[in-house]
């Protein structure tokens, strides 16, 4: 099974920018309106579900089944999981507490001790997302219920792990979505805002800079953020296909380097306005340049489609780089006519060039690599 699925969204806006698509008429009913009347109506079967399960086999207190259903269905799979996961271990561990300290002391002393110790204990046991869990639990066990605190915990932990069950089971069977497949997506648009950022960064080289270049470091740093979330919940879904869980993680990794990269060559073309060094490296900078920015968008439209083993077409970026490298040392001789600052500049800018140049050729490689294409992928002086 491969890393693939019905297009998101997101996935036919990518299809358009990178013309692998024609644009689709607006329609009401959009993919994330429908995702979200999905998600609504899972959840709603999810509560629904537990509530006659615990009305038909005669549960008490059967509406924490549905609270917990409710809480841990989450719009895909992988955060479905995690939900569960961070719910049931604080559950757990506040159920354990407050009913062993529920014998010993009185109240209010014992109950700040057994929350004091929730938390202590999930921080120490690197659960920390469930230590309110654990608190609740505790405060509703030791303040809230009467009656055999025993009972009472054996009913909570019932009833949360009824609700767990239910609502992993209609996550996987009711219209699956699946976090590695939003990653995915993610990360072909990951790949186009940095595409994005590195022409606004070109722009303030040897001129003004970009009006937009703010806005587009923005928006690359979201889209890395919003991928290491995504990254982290799809770790917990089974199997997409051969190697995608190394594949993924890869170009989350790639796609950090490549910004440091672009931050870097942020600071090295400042001040660049009246250089006229680097306009004696033309039209080796230029051609590096526009390779390097379709590179940007070539890796999107592998990621989009998960293919990454065909090199594109007229793209040599190891080529470019050499010719650059070439253009510079037949100038070399004639550096004494030029400012210092601006030699030392062409040159940070030609290292950060070959950087992201090669980063970019390495995320295709290495994750054709970890896919299991690596047979098919062209040796480095054949392309990109």
């Amino acid at each position: 099974m491969r890393l693939s699925a019905n297009k998101t969204w997101s996935q036919q806006e990518l299809a358009i920018e990178l013309h692998l698509s024609a644009p689709e008429k607006p329609r009401f009913l959009s993919w994330e309106r429908r995702r979200l009347l999905i998600h609504a109506a899972k959840t709603a079967l999810a509560a629904a579900l537990c509530w006659w399960i615990a009305s038909r086999f005669g549960l008490h207190d059967g509406y924490w089944g549905a609270i917990s259903a409710i809480i841990v269905l989450q719009s895909n799979f992988g955060s479905t999981i995690t939900a569960s996961r961070d719910r049931i271990l604080g559950t757990l561990i506040g159920t354990l507490l407050g009913f062993l300290f529920s014998l010993v002391g009185t109240v209010p002393w014992n109950y700040i001790l057994a929350v004091f110790a929730a938390v202590v204990i999930c921080g120490l046991l690197g659960f920390r997302s469930s230590s309110r869990l654990a608190g609740v639990t505790i405060t509703i066990l030791m303040l809230v219920q009467s009656g055999s605190h025993w009972a009472i915990a054996l009913t909570r932990v019932g009833q949360v792990v009824l609700g767990i069950v239910v609502a992993v089971a209609v996550s996987t069977l009711v219209f699956p979505d699946r976090a590695r497949l939003r990653l995915r997506d993610g990360l072909a648009e990951e790949f186009l805002r940095l595409g994005a950022f590195f022409e606004a960064t070109l722009q303030g080289f040897r001129g003004a800079p970009a009006e937009n270049l703010a806005t587009a470091r923005a928006a690359a740093l979201t889209a890395l953020r919003g991928n290491n979330q995504l990254l982290e919940v799809s770790r917990n879904e089974p199997s997409g296909g051969p190697g995608w869980r190394e594949a993924l993680a890869m170009l989350v990794q790639f796609g950090h380097s490549l910004y440091d990269t672009l931050v870097a060559l942020e600071l090295a073309v400042k001040d660049s306005n009246d250089d006229t060094y680097a306009e004696q490296l033309e039209p080796a900078l230029g051609k590096l340049v526009a390779d390097i920015h379709a590179g940007f968008h070539y890796v999107a439209s592998c990621i989009h489609q998960w293919r990454f083993h065909v090199p594109a077409p007229g793209l040599h970026l190891e080529n470019d780089i050499a010719q650059l490298a070439q253009r510079m040392a037949e100038l070399r001789p004639k550096g004494i006519t030029f400012a210092q600052a601006e030699i030392l500049r062409a040159y940070a800018v030609q290292l950060h060039l070959k950087q992201i140049a090669r980063l970019l050729r390495a995320s295709r490689v290495e994750t054709s690599q970890a896919v299991g294409e690596a047979h098919e992928v062209a040796p480095v002086s054949e392309g990109f």
